[in-house]
């Protein structure tokens, strides 16, 4: 007879450890994506390993993956440093969500970790996705320069099609993740 342990799957982004007691740290990593100036470019950040396993056996150049670094001080880090990431595996817990726009979860819900919504530059061409960045979010060492690859920032809401009050005009989001 098998028996199924809970887990749920979550990457915490900005850290390169997972939160609490009921938690194992899967990897730690880079965070990556595509270039923020590529149309077309995949949208989603990606948590690269530490220990990557690489091939030769392609010829193409027509998709790149690039490290996502801090831009700007907003964030308590200097612009060009590298964004640290690591995924985690809830053990108690089966269910995982990330709710934009609160900084704790609903009744039944545990929180694993809370911090800042971004996103990318409204400018670029590359679309990107919604990610919490961690409060207490650290930097890596080991970028070899400051290539403005997968690029975040602070999400303002905007007052119009989304409802304000309760949200208001040119106020930052935040979020939280939360496991149950």
């Amino acid at each position: 007879m098998l028996f199924w342990k809970a887990g749920a799957i979550y990457v915490r982004w900005g850290r390169t450890d997972c939160p609490g007691s009921n938690t194992e740290l899967v990897y730690s990593g880079f965070a990556g994506g595509s270039y923020c100036h590529h149309a077309g470019a995949a949208a989603e950040f990606v948590c690269l390993p530490r220990d990557p396993d690489l091939t030769t056996k392609f010829s193409s150049s027509m998709a790149f993956m690039y490290g996502s670094e801090y831009y700007q001080d907003e964030f308590g880090h200097g612009g060009g440093n590298d964004l640290p990431c690591s995924v985690c595996r809830s053990i108690a817990e089966s269910s995982v969500l990330m709710i934009p726009g609160k900084s704790s979860c609903y009744d039944g819900w545990s929180m694993q970790y809370h911090g800042d919504l971004v996103a990318g530059y409204i400018g670029n061409e590359a679309a990107t996705q919604y990610i919490c960045l961690d409060e207490y979010s650290e930097t890596l060492s080991g970028g070899q320069s400051a290539d403005n690859g997968k690029l975040f920032f602070p999400v303002k809401a905007v007052c119009g099609s989304l409802a304000c009050p309760p949200y208001h005009n040119d106020r930052y989001l935040t979020c939280v993740v939360c496991t149950k």
